[in-house]
């Protein structure tokens, strides 16, 4: 049986950053909290905590920080039915964690978190993941809620379809007039320096091979910043896929270029949800949908 008060001053501590934070936040001195840690990590075996300026979890201490985490869910619910209970042994507002891919955060996500919030008082913790991985996040117990393109459903999760984000492929009028003269073909794509967020981004090798059919094998440069992709082809450092959303403006006003005008992507978009904690997942769930309603393609 694990120990629960260990377990809430190891959350406390990655939560606040530090031993003297957490020890304020559990009303305790931090050489309890520190006892406890210590004495959490010899029972499982393994360090829990990397001491520094903050304080971070471990795989191992995350895992564990994610399971208190489901726990105060669970009590959140019990509260709702005995109210007195409320509040009881908890270090501040209720934190949930959920992955996000970044252009999600970058264009719809952030109105969906900012409504939660405001109506709840709950705190958000994101994990940024590419949108066909945050799923394996919330399948190893990481995250409470994931925006994934993954439909099937984790299992102890539900799923909401949530509409699909447009990318156009666009550069700069300079680098069209260079790298494109006659439109995005096999040579053009080949040759031409290209964006990607990080080795595991494929949208510009998706786009690539539904245009020209072409196994994308070109100059990249590596840019891990949904603004930055923006900035980077304004600057004509290369061509890449932006979220329509956020480069509308840029190409009314011809500061960018469609490559080939009429062929845009939609990557569709799940919401998927931990069972457990129905009540906050489901006001966090209201706000994402009413979000994405607003802001992504219909299904």
């Amino acid at each position: 049986m694990l120990d629960y008060a260990a377990l809430s001053a190891l959350a406390a501590v990655v939560r606040q950053g530090s031993f003297e934070r957490a020890a304020a936040a559990l009303g305790v001195t931090p050489s309890a909290v520190s006892q406890r840690v210590r004495a959490l990590e010899e029972r499982v075996g393994v360090v829990l905590v990397l001491r520094g300026q903050p304080c971070l979890p471990t795989e191992a201490g995350a895992q564990l920080c994610a399971h208190v985490e489901r726990v105060r869910l669970l009590e959140g619910e019990v509260a709702g039915l005995l109210p007195s209970l409320a509040g009881a042994g908890q270090d501040g507002p209720m934190t949930l964690r959920v992955a996000v891919n970044a252009d999600s955060l970058g264009t719809w996500f952030m109105p969906a978190a900012a409504a939660y919030a405001r109506d709840t008082g709950a705190l958000l913790d994101f994990v940024l993941d590419a949108e066909e991985h945050t799923a394996g996040r919330l399948r190893g117990g990481e995250v409470l809620a994931a925006v994934t393109a993954d439909p099937e459903p984790v299992q102890g999760c539900r799923t909401r379809p949530l509409g699909a984000l447009r990318y156009v492929a666009a550069a700069s009028p300079g680098g069209l007039r260079a790298w494109f003269p006659d439109g995005p073909t096999p040579g053009a794509l080949a040759a031409a320096p290209v964006l990607r967020f990080d080795r595991r981004d494929a949208l510009q090798a998706r786009w690539a091979r539904e245009v020209a059919g072409l196994d994308l094998a070109a100059p990249t440069h590596w840019l891990p910043s949904t603004r930055g992709f923006v900035d980077a082809c304004l600057a004509g450092l290369g061509w890449g896929l932006h979220p329509v959303a956020l480069v509308e403006g840029h190409l009314a006003a011809g500061r960018l270029v469609e490559l080939a005008p009429g062929h845009r992507l939609d990557v569709p978009l799940h919401w998927q949800f931990a069972r457990i904690g129905a009540r906050a997942l489901a006001d966090l769930t209201r706000a994402v949908v009413a979000a994405a309603r607003a802001s992504l393609v219909a299904p």
